[in-house]
């Protein structure tokens, strides 16, 4: 049996995680001197409370190698296969983990794949792959098929305020005051595993229709576009931005969620993300 893990900075919903009893490893948030498992000790809204009301900036940590070993122990002793799926290694140490995680196990099939993005694309590339397994499909067919995916990953991000980045020292403090004082609404996205830059409007309601705009430039035709819509507090946007992308794209397949962590400490509350695919070329 082909079994499948991820880790929470997927976002993956709990309704898909149950249906193909996919396993999802903590990351750990850290207040302080404070640790938390991420969605076992600190959901959602707690940690989005702790951030707007504390000082000092989280941050947050891949799982120890012994968390991984200690989900892929028992599907190894039962001789199953592994395919274990994680965000990009420079977001995230989670793949150095699995692969430490690994090395317990040197007669065992375990497939690390470094997706090389984080959020929605990881998310839909982990319910693929768990789709594929449920389906019979050989682990090498699987592999391949989400390396495939890797290449035509995209995401967009919209912040709602440049304070976040700030701290977090993606721009200097004159960027984000004379940001702030134009009503600058910087769009991120991901270039080579890595948060940068793609755009900048000059309102939210300018950089949103943009964001929109560019997913339905870039995406593959119809389902095959495996949209995300990732919010962090801020379901009511998320879910019409959903709407409008099935309703323009011709696509019933879009899925609401909500940004991880690692994502929101840096983007801060009220950001607002679409992943998708692009076409095959």
């Amino acid at each position: 049996m082909i079994r499948i893990v991820t880790d929470t900075t997927a976002g993956l919903p709990s309704d898909i995680v149950r249906q193909y009893d996919i396993a999802v490893v903590p990351q750990v948030i850290v207040f302080g001197e404070e640790e938390f498992l991420e969605q076992e000790e600190l959901n959602q809204e707690q940690f989005l409370a702790k951030l707007t009301s504390s000082d000092i900036l989280p941050k947050t940590a891949a799982p120890a190698p012994a968390a991984l070993e200690a989900v892929y122990r028992p599907w190894v002793e039962a001789g199953d296969t592994i395919i274990s799926i994680h965000p990009s290694t420079e977001l995230s140490g989670t793949v150095r983990s699995a692969t430490v995680a690994r090395l317990s196990f040197p007669d065992a099939d375990i497939r690390i794949i470094d997706t090389r993005t984080i959020a929605g694309p990881l998310a839909r590339m982990v319910q693929k792959a768990a789709e594929w397994a449920a389906a019979d499909l050989a682990a090498d067919t699987i592999v391949d098929r989400i390396h495939a995916l890797i290449g035509r990953q995209r995401i967009y991000f919209l912040v709602d305020t440049l304070e976040y980045l700030q701290k977090g020292g993606r721009i200097g403090g004159a960027a984000a005051m004379l940001g702030s004082l134009l009503q600058m609404k910087p769009i991120l996205t991901l270039h080579e595993g890595q948060v940068a830059a793609a755009e900048r409007q000059r309102t939210h309601k300018k950089a949103l229709a943009r964001l929109k705009e560019l997913a339905l430039n870039e995406a593959a035709p119809g389902d095959e576009a495996l949209f995300t819509v990732m919010h962090a507090n801020t379901p009511e946007l998320a879910h019409s931005v959903a709407r409008h992308l099935a309703s323009a794209h011709n696509t019933t397949d879009v899925l609401v969620m909500h940004l991880g962590p690692a994502i929101v400490i840096h983007a801060g509350p009220g950001s607002l993300a679409i992943g998708f695919f692009t076409k095959e070329v």
